[in-house]
């Protein structure tokens, strides 16, 4: 079987379930977009690689990938399609399931006092940088939601996945003993001679 198959060369794809939309509709946008945070938070576990503080990390991300897979299928599937039963939709159980992930991440991280820049340990920024890809792709899917049905828990769940991910590096650039920059405010960076 070849991977090329030529079928979208006109600029359309087919959703799960053989219905054709451009590759620009908004639900492509936002399953894409989820892609894309995958493809991220492969970047953060591949920068964690060999990092002895690392592997319950690891774990967790692998899992969390797992999961995009699945939230972007929910994104394929319009509600009604012949494909639905097939598939199982993001729901507040995955969300709780986020939520118990986040405070035990936020456990292992050090008092939240303020915002503070991403970066840090190459797998802390890759994390930053993840979680601003969540949170485009919660943007994209609350646009979805504007023109067309859409699964509002996928909403909710990318709204945690960032909150994780937010926390998740906080907690490896404590973990590798790498300390925070807190944001200087204009006042205080004038003090500073910036």
């Amino acid at each position: 079987m070849k991977l090329y198959t030529k079928t979208g060369d006109g600029g359309s794809t087919g959703l799960y379930g053989a219905d054709r939309v451009s590759k620009a509709h908004i639900r492509v946008e936002a399953y894409g977009t989820v892609d894309e945070l995958n493809s991220a938070i492969g970047l953060a576990r591949a920068a964690s690689v060999g990092q002895d503080w690392a592997g319950p990390l690891d774990t967790d991300l692998e899992d969390l990938q797992n999961a995009l897979f699945d939230v972007g299928a929910d994104l394929a599937t319009r509600s009604g399609g012949v494909y639905e039963q097939k598939l199982s939709r993001i729901d507040a159980q995955d969300v709780a399931h986020l939520e118990a992930l986040i405070d035990r991440y936020q456990e292992a991280a050090p008092p939240f006092t303020g915002f503070v820049h991403p970066g840090g340990t190459p797998t802390a920024a890759a994390l930053h940088l993840a979680r601003t890809v969540a949170r485009r792709a919660e943007r994209e899917v609350i646009r979805l939601m504007q023109e067309e049905e859409a699964n509002p828990q996928v909403q909710v769940y990318l709204n945690r996945v960032s909150d994780l991910l937010f926390v998740m590096a906080r907690a490896a650039n404590q973990a590798a003993g790498v300390e925070e920059e807190a944001w200087l405010v204009k006042g205080r960076r004038e003090k500073h001679g910036f």
